[in-house]
């Protein structure tokens, strides 16, 4: 009788096992194996025809796109779900505009001191004069643009879904056509169709219980999904970093070294001085926030998606920087699309003046007016579109610039992308932490106790729960003589 009531007990303990590093040493761990990796694969060239990658080469590049591919095709239906579920959610918050209003307005503070920090940095750095690189070398106007119409493109819906289609026709060697057709979504697009549904849900009142119900069922059963998928982050931060090592190097930084240390010196006052200092000034500790929001930030470095980073940005502003989950789930992914401190601050105006010394042309006070206005309110309307490229050219065909100078650039975007994209999940975990503490909402208990090692655990116990819960339940049955099963051998 007696071994038959330790079983329960002791099948707990028998499940924990071994614990594997935390998150975070995890994907450190990745990224030195990948740097190694890397450096091994571009140490050993191209294969025999002097062009296709070797075999190393294509397996990191494989596993990295791979990983991004999973984290990509996820963030629809999270969004989708996760806006109709805070908007229902919000039915409780009596200051929901307030709150959109905050995270507007941090948004656009944060933006104008990183633009003024690019062209303060600019100025100083002089990029345009410090390179070997002339006005011959760049490549032409790049093939696509952006423009302030596609603010309005953006907002607007082609589908339900937020989807489209691209096809890309290429010509071969023997002159025969091949088209590759491929699905793409606009995550503004899929945050708009989610709000206007959100809200009609809501104005239908009682009749929209069953849709908001299964709703809720649904974005569960994503978060679930989405968990497994992020446990392979260490995996895919392995294969980014070491196919950006193994396929750009550092050779192409000679030429525009001055360019690229006035970007990455930008990036970190920003990262390390100027978020601390709000942060302070707000009564948050600063070391809290890093520790949490760390994972989010390590992430977006190697796979340089904020829209692929989101996910884990939503995870860590709300389980480790404790902040609302009504709140979250509606600032992350509007932060995700028009929050980037990085790649529509830092990085255009600095480009900007860049291209303009290249080119001989000076500009005024009103031009580095406009660069600010650009990148406060025009990140918005690059949200549809992908690339800093992209916000860069808006840039320049605001102040009149050749377009033809981003082609000088883009030898080592790659390479800035990284910095750029971890600063702007930086700021998307930033302002969400800073609004809700504003706002009296924030759990300052589960900020100040933020740590990555413990990003999972609540999945962990909620598994070990539901498991030690159906252990009980089938122990009871047997005290209770309903399921006998193995009665005949206790005695």
């Amino acid at each position: 009788m007696s071994s038959a009531t330790k079983i329960p007990g002791a099948q707990p303990r028998a499940r924990k096992g071994l614990r594997f590093p935390s998150f975070s040493v995890q994907i450190i761990l990745g990224l030195v194996l990948g740097v190694l990796l890397g450096w091994l694969a571009l140490s050993m060239g191209p294969q025999a025809d002097g062009e296709t990658p070797n075999g190393l080469t294509t397996t990191l590049d494989t596993i990295g796109s791979s990983f991004v591919t999973l984290l990509k095709a996820i963030v629809p239906p999270l969004v989708f779900t996760a806006i109709v579920a805070s908007i229902a959610n919000l039915r409780t918050v009596t200051n929901a505009a307030r709150l959109a209003g905050q995270t507007l307005l941090w948004f656009a503070i944060t933006s104008a001191i990183s633009v003024a920090i690019g062209i303060g940095l600019g100025l100083i750095f002089q990029p345009g004069h410090n390179t070997t690189l002339t006005v011959a070398d760049g490549e032409g106007a790049p093939s696509s643009t952006g423009s302030w119409l596609d603010f309005l493109n953006g907002l607007i819906p082609t589908n339900v879904l937020g989807l489209g289609a691209s096809t890309q026709v290429e010509a071969g060697a023997d002159g025969a056509l091949s088209a590759e057709t491929g699905i793409s979504f606009n995550v503004l697009q899929i945050l708009v169709v989610a709000l206007v549904i959100g809200i009609a849900a809501l104005k239908s009142g009682a009749k929209a219980d069953p849709f908001l119900a299964f709703n809720k069922s649904a974005l569960a059963i994503v978060q679930k999904v989405l968990w497994w998928i992020i446990r392979l982050a260490p995996l895919g931060t392995l294969g980014l970093i070491g196919n950006a090592v193994a396929t750009y190097g550092w050779e192409s930084l000679r030429s525009l070294a001055s360019f690229a240390v006035a970007i990455y010196v930008g990036l970190a006052l920003v990262l390390f001085v100027v978020y601390p200092i709000l942060l302070r000034s707000n009564g948050l500790g600063v070391i809290s926030w890093f520790k949490g929001a760390w994972p989010a930030i390590q992430l977006a470095f190697v796979s340089r998606s904020s829209v692929g980073t989101m996910p884990v940005t939503q995870r860590v502003t709300e389980r480790n920087l404790g902040v609302p989950s009504e709140y979250a789930s509606f600032a992350v992914p509007l932060g995700s699309t028009t929050k980037m401190d990085g790649c529509a601050s830092i990085y255009p105006a600095i480009s900007a003046i860049f291209v303009a010394q290249i080119f001989g042309i000076d500009l005024s006070i009103t031009d580095y007016l406009l660069i600010a206005f650009v990148s406060v309110v025009g990140s918005a309307a690059t949200a549809g579109l992908t690339g800093a490229v992209v916000m860069l050219t808006l840039t320049l065909s605001t102040l009149g610039l050749p377009l033809a100078g981003v082609g000088l650039l883009l030898a080592i975007d790659p390479i800035l992308d990284m910095g750029r994209t971890a600063v702007n999940v930086a700021g998307q975990t930033v302002v969400p932490t800073i609004v809700a503490k504003r706002e009296g909402i924030l759990d300052l208990a589960q900020y100040r106790a933020a740590s990555s090692e413990h990003l999972f655990d609540e999945d962990e116990a909620t598994d070990e729960a539901v498991q030690d819960q159906s252990a009980q339940d089938e122990s009871a049955k047997d005290d209770a003589g309903r399921e006998p099963v193995g009665a005949g051998a206790n005695a």
